[in-house]
């Protein structure tokens, strides 16, 4: 086994030579934080899955049309962490490159756009973004 987990996320990295590995690096790829790693290591895999429910659950219950969470997936910081304009024209990312989220992406019913949403221990983070992560906006940002 490569991976804390048991989800093998080096198979497909091109990162991997930078990283390490879950196991080599005690879950904490290319010097962040696996949030699964983490959690498993702390309290087990039953405590990993009910964590993982409860997130679901979370962003479900933020009632955003047309979000329907099925699942989560273990998502590389820097895969997902897009960058944002703000009001004020500051650009800002709210997510560590180095780590390692729940997160999945989800199409909007009747739009070219998606919806990406992002989780650790401490937030939520739901986006809305087009094809390749263009022109994305911030739906929602949680303390959770």
């Amino acid at each position: 086994m490569l991976s804390i987990c048991g989800v093998e996320c080096c198979n497909g990295c091109n990162r991997k030579k930078d990283c390490g590995g879950c196991i080599k690096t005690d879950g904490h790829p290319l010097g962040g934080t696996c949030i699964a790693a983490e959690c498993i290591k702390q309290s087990g895999f039953e405590t990993f899955n009910k964590m993982k429910k409860t997130l679901i659950d979370e962003f479900n219950a933020l009632g955003i049309q047309g979000l329907q969470v099925n699942d989560l997936n273990l998502l590389n910081g820097f895969f997902i962490n897009l960058e944002y304009s703000l009001p004020n024209g500051q650009s800002v990312k709210l997510l560590d490159d180095r780590s390692v989220y729940f997160g999945n992406q989800i199409e909007i019913p009747c739009k070219d756009r998606y919806y990406g949403i992002a989780a650790d221990d401490k937030y939520l983070l739901v986006c809305e973004y087009g094809c390749n992560g263009k022109e994305p906006q911030i739906v929602a940002y949680i303390r959770r």
